[in-house]
């Protein structure tokens, strides 16, 4: 019997698995990235760093050590992450650094297509990469940067929302964990996406939004460092 209930808690851990439908295969098309990060992890290694990682976003933004510093930081963004696949490349995305602080930010799970995931499913993709990065850094503090409003997915954005409250309302609840809120700074006063503040793809930050976006992460992250 009890040989019985230990396979059917198996069968039902597998089923509830986050990663259940995927398979490290599907995302191939990243791995010239993650490659470029393995070979940076073997020679670059500031110590106390602030360690950002995620999509296109983080990938994209060149003024990053400028707009942080004096802090040290590691950029880790590929182009098109989603949660599904951080989870593979966590190990790739978090080097053997000891990092000060983490920062994520990744958009690309609800966008509008086939694949698009329920708000539900990427709050647990969220809670499974959170879980595997405090296998490595127990203690380290974790911001998790909102979902920004933009007029290329806004068709999307009451699920977007629907996401960017699940996850907000989990790392509320989570020690040392935080979550950044930047919503309001990216619409209108009529509610509408600031077409201002991104390149023609409506998509991607331009400098002005990059200069806002980062004064806003810049002081959530100073106000949860030691």
């Amino acid at each position: 019997m009890r040989f019985f209930y230990a396979l059917t808690f198996l069968f039902l851990f597998a089923q509830c698995s986050p990663l259940k439908q995927y398979s490290k295969s599907s995302y191939a098309w990243a791995s010239p990235e993650i490659e470029h990060f393995k070979a940076l992890n073997k020679s670059d290694a500031p110590e106390n760093a602030l360690l950002f990682l995620g999509s296109s976003s983080i990938r994209l933004w060149e003024t990053l050590a400028q707009d942080m510093a004096p802090y040290a930081v590691i950029q880790r963004g590929y182009g098109g992450a989603h949660l599904r696949d951080a989870i593979f490349y966590t190990e790739a995305l978090l080097g053997d650094y000891q990092p000060a602080m983490i920062i994520g930010f990744i958009a690309n799970d609800i966008k509008g297509d086939q694949a698009d995931e329920s708000p539900a499913k990427v709050k647990r993709l969220f809670k499974f990469f959170l879980k595997q990065i405090r296998k490595r850094h127990p203690s380290t503090p974790f911001l998790w940067v909102e979902i920004t409003p933009t007029k290329s997915r806004w068709a999307q954005w009451k699920d977007i929302q629907k996401v960017n409250q699940k996850i907000k309302a989990y790392c509320d609840k989570t020690p040392n964990v935080y979550f950044i809120e930047t919503t309001e700074a990216f619409l209108t006063k009529e509610g509408l996406p600031r077409t201002d503040l991104f390149v023609a793809d409506q998509l991607h930050l331009n400098p002005q939004g990059y200069a806002l976006w980062s004064s806003i992460i810049r002081k959530q992250i100073e106000s949860h460092l030691d």
